[in-house]
């Protein structure tokens, strides 16, 4: 089973310690864990169900490339880890 963890600032807004979810794609493997966390759906994706400009989802290490479908690849060894993007000047 995939393993979700959010970042430690999500987790200080809202609780949401890292979970293991059924999921094949990275769509499936954060509906499970916003099943479990249906509070942090909305840090994480906006109205229309598309990643929020300012967070980020890596996939084993490497950010996902879907950022509005959410379909890449998940196995049941990933590791999903969600955080919010860096930006500014």
């Amino acid at each position: 089973m995939p393993r979700v963890v959010f970042t430690g600032n999500l987790q200080r807004h809202i609780s949401c310690p890292p979970c293991m979810v059924d999921g094949r794609t990275t769509r499936e493997a954060l509906d499970a864990a916003f099943a479990l966390y249906p509070g942090c759906r909305g840090y994480v994706l906006d109205e229309h169900g598309e990643m929020r400009a300012h967070m980020v989802v890596f996939v084993d290490g490497q950010a996902i490339s879907d950022r509005h479908g959410l379909s890449d690849a998940v196995n049941e060894n990933s590791e999903v880890f969600i955080m919010q993007a860096l930006s500014g000047g």
